[in-house]
C-alpha cells in the first residue's frame, strides 16, 4: 500500500515569542515493511533545520526560526510504501538493547489496578499474552478525547477506563512490562477503513518483543496488530520519547496549536479540508488520537 501523509501544525501566539525551539519527530524510517519514497519538511519562516537521530534510533530535526515568531507553521508531507508483516516489524534499526523497554516511566508506572489486570491477562505465553490485552482494552475502555491529556498516565487512564490511543498504548506498556515482556510506544499514521481522512493527531500504538517472532505491533485501540495501513515513525519508552512535536520558547503569552493530519492510501481523496484540526492549548506536545 501506498500511504500519502500530510501533517500541519499551526502555533499563534499572543505576542512575539522569543528563541522558539521545536524539537521534530516527524519522518519515519524504513525497515522491511516500510519503504520511504519521499518525504519533505518545510516551515513558513526563515530558520534552520537540523536532521540527527536520537537516542532510540528515531530521525529527528531540530528548528530554530532566525528570530521572533508570531505565528508559526510546520508542514510535513511524504509517501511511504507498506506491505503486510502481519504486526512484525523486521529490519527496523535497534540501538538498544531489548531489556531497556523494561523500564517503567511516570507515564507508565503501574499501580494496584495494572498489576492486577496483569495477573488477570497473563497466559504464561508473551504473544497470547499481549493478544488477550489487546482486546481487553479494545473491549473495555472507552474512547474519548475529553477526559485526559497529554501527561495523563496510565494508572489514571485506567481508572477511567477511557482515554485515547496514547493512553491505550501506556496501559499496555505498563501491563506488559510487569510481566516481564519488553514492549515500547510508538507514534505514527493509521489509513482507517470509515472514512476519515484528516485528524487532529497522529496516532499511537504499542510494540512488545515476541520469541521467535520479534518485535510485534499491537494496536489495542483498534483490538489488533497493525496491517500495511500502519506507518510507523519514532519509538520511545512513552509517549515524551515519541511526541511528533514537542518545543520551547521565551515568551509569546497564551500559545494555540491547531493540528491536522491528513493520512491516505494512494487512490483516496480528502474529504475535509487539510486545516480541519481542533485548537489546542499545549506546549509539550500533541496528545495522539
Amino acid at each position: 500500500m501506498r500511504i500519502r501523509v500530510e501533517y500541519r501544525t499551526i502555533y499563534d501566539y499572543a505576542h512575539a515569542a522569543n528563541d522558539v525551539l521545536q524539537l521534530l519527530r516527524v519522518q519515519p524510517a524504513g525497515h522491511e515493511g516500510q519503504h520511504i519514497v519521499g518525504w519533505r519538511i518545510d516551515t513558513d519562516v526563515d530558520g534552520h533545520l537540523k536532521r540527527a537521530e536520537d537516542a532510540f534510533g528515531n530521525i529527528t530535526h531540530m528548528f530554530y526560526p532566525d528570530g521572533p515568531v508570531k505565528r508559526l507553521t510546520l508542514h510535513v508531507a511524504g509517501e511511504v510504501d507498506t506491505v503486510e508483516s502481519h504486526g512484525v516489524v523486521s529490519g527496523s534499526y535497534e540501538r538498544l538493547p531489548a531489556q531497556v523497554f523494561l523500564r517503567q516511566t511516570d507515564l507508565t508506572r503501574p499501580d494496584d489496578g495494572l498489576r492486577a489486570l496483569a495477573r488477570q491477562i497473563d497466559a504464561d505465553d508473551a504473544l497470547a499474552t499481549c493478544h488477550r490485552l489487546t482486546s481487553f482494552l479494545y473491549e473495555q475502555f472507552t474512547f474519548d478525547p475529553d477526559v485526559t491529556h497529554s501527561h495523563t498516565d496510565a494508572a489514571h487512564s485506567f481508572a477511567l477506563k477511557a482515554g485515547v490511543c496514547q493512553d491505550y498504548a501506556h496501559v499496555f506498556l505498563s501491563v506488559v512490562r510487569s510481566l516481564g515482556i519488553p514492549a515500547r510506544y510508538v507514534s505514527g499514521h493509521l489509513v482507517r477503513n470509515d472514512g476519515l481522512i484528516t485528524q487532529p493527531a497522529a496516532h499511537a500504538w504499542a510494540e512488545a518483543l515476541v520469541p521467535d517472532l520479534g518485535w510485534v505491533a499491537f494496536d489495542p485501540t483498534n483490538g489488533m496488530c497493525a496491517t500495511e495501513s500502519y506507518l510507523r515513525v519514532a519509538v520511545g519508552l512513552d509517549y515524551r520519547d515519541a511526541a511528533p512535536v514537542r518545543g520551547a520558547r521565551r515568551g509569546g503569552g497564551t500559545e494555540t496549536m491547531d493540528v491536522a493530519v491528513t493520512t491516505q492510501a494512494s487512490g483516496q481523496h480528502p474529504g475535509l479540508g487539510a486545516l480541519g484540526g481542533q485548537s489546542q492549548r499545549q506546549s509539550e506536545g500533541q496528545q495522539q488520537a
